[in-house]
């Protein structure tokens, strides 16, 4: 999650992510710098639903049950 993120925003050093527990299985939370917000919600939340699409796939293969949260 954090390379794909990097790989779309202009200032890489701002992302942050972080992983966590809760009643629905593994929660991602995205942080990037208030710039960058755009880029990775992407025109219509297209380049949300993907990410959020790669991961959920990534997380099935394993097993698990992840959910991806981008913060502001």
């Amino acid at each position: 999650m954090e390379f794909l993120a990097r790989e779309l925003v202009d200032d890489p050093d701002s992302v942050s992510v972080t992983e966590s527990q809760d009643q629905r299985g593994t929660l991602i939370t995205v942080r990037v710098a208030p710039d960058d917000m755009g880029k990775v919600i992407g025109r219509g939340g297209r380049t949300a639903k993907a990410i959020r699409s790669v991961v959920r796939a990534a997380a099935t293969r394993q097993g698990v049950s992840a959910h991806v949260d981008i913060a502001d």
